[in-house]
């Protein structure tokens, strides 16, 4: 048996290969061996209500054999949510989910949020509506989870295609387990213990009048979070920062600050934690929040692309 050899992400494989950084970056090159152990356990689950089809490796799966448009029995909602917190996003086809259905669908997984900046459905606040046109374009092209500026960040989100683009406008989805277990034994000693503040007024506060900043910001103040959070429902530790709203990491200088956040959020930039869902109408992805960001691809400009998102209130984020 061969030797058991420790990568540059200081976890140990029973296999003779290994990763390392390249000098002067903190960049990972070769085999991804952490992924091992989570793309295995993945492979073994079973599922009683429907048909799984994996679609990435440690990430994403397509749901077959459920209507999203009709009524689930407690036990398939159930077996949902599961798998959401198993594959950390889950993919639906062939949902023409009209506003209300999406509303009661996503209401089987807890309290919805109503978005205080983005413009809703008009005839159900609950959905954020994604009207893109040759006059508004796509801005959501940069890792992220959502909201994280609020007290009680979404749990997940549940978004709807109604009409997308022949090519381009795909959503990325990154996995932040692994993106937290690919940094070096050092680093995640160092991060463990941070907090992070997070403003919405980094992307909601563009345009504002200083007046108008001001009474936002009294109805949604900034707030700390762990760079590090434990999920609630798995028990397992996965990063949480983004650039569109973390002002700052909590302590550090401001040079100091930058640089480390800026080296975590590089960690969502490897395919090796990511998937790739190419929409397609009535295609309906939920992602766990918490445990993946995601990143929608800004390419298809000036063609239409219309989507409508629910959002599950969670829990404040712990260690």
């Amino acid at each position: 048996m061969p030797n058991t050899i420790t990568d540059g992400t200081a976890q140990s494989t029973p296999y003779a290969v290994s990763s390392f950084q390249l000098p002067g970056y903190p960049l990972i090159a070769g085999p991804f061996t952490h992924l091992v152990a989570e793309r295995d356990r993945l492979a073994a689950l079973t599922w009683q209500h429907f048909d799984v089809r994996r679609a990435g490796v440690t990430l994403g799966a397509e749901i077959d054999g459920v209507d999203l448009t009709a009524d689930q029995p407690g036990e398939v909602v159930a077996e949902l949510r599961r798998a959401l917190h198993e594959y950390k996003v889950i993919f639906f086809r062939d949902q023409p989910l009209t506003a209300a259905q999406h509303v009661t669908f996503a209401a089987r997984f807890g309290t919805l949020e109503v978005h205080p900046f983005i413009p809703s459905n008009t005839e159900q606040p609950e959905l954020v509506r994604f009207e893109k046109t040759p006059t508004v374009a796509g801005v959501e092209n940069i890792w992220h989870h959502d909201v994280t500026w609020r007290p009680q960040p979404s749990m997940g989100a549940i978004l709807h295609a109604i009409a997308v683009p022949e090519f381009g406008g795909d959503t990325l989805f990154s996995d932040m387990y692994a993106a937290y277990e690919a940094l070096d034994a050092e680093t995640r000693t160092r991060i463990d213990d941070l907090t992070a503040t997070h403003d919405y007024t980094r992307a909601f506060g563009r345009g504002q009048s200083p007046e108008a900043q001001e009474a936002m910001r009294a109805q949604h103040p900034a707030v700390s979070h762990p760079v590090v959070c434990t999920h609630e429902a798995t028990g397992r530790r996965h990063l949480y920062v983004n650039r569109i709203f973390v002002d700052r990491i909590d302590g550090l200088d401001p040079a100091d600050s930058h640089d480390l956040l800026d080296r975590l959020c590089r960690q969502a930039d490897y395919p090796e934690h990511q998937v790739r869902l190419h929409w397609e109408p009535d295609t309906v992805a939920f992602w766990d929040n918490r445990a993946v960001q995601h990143y929608a691809a800004s390419d298809y400009w000036p063609q239409a692309r219309v989507m409508e998102r629910a959002s599950i209130v969670g829990n404040r984020p712990a260690r």
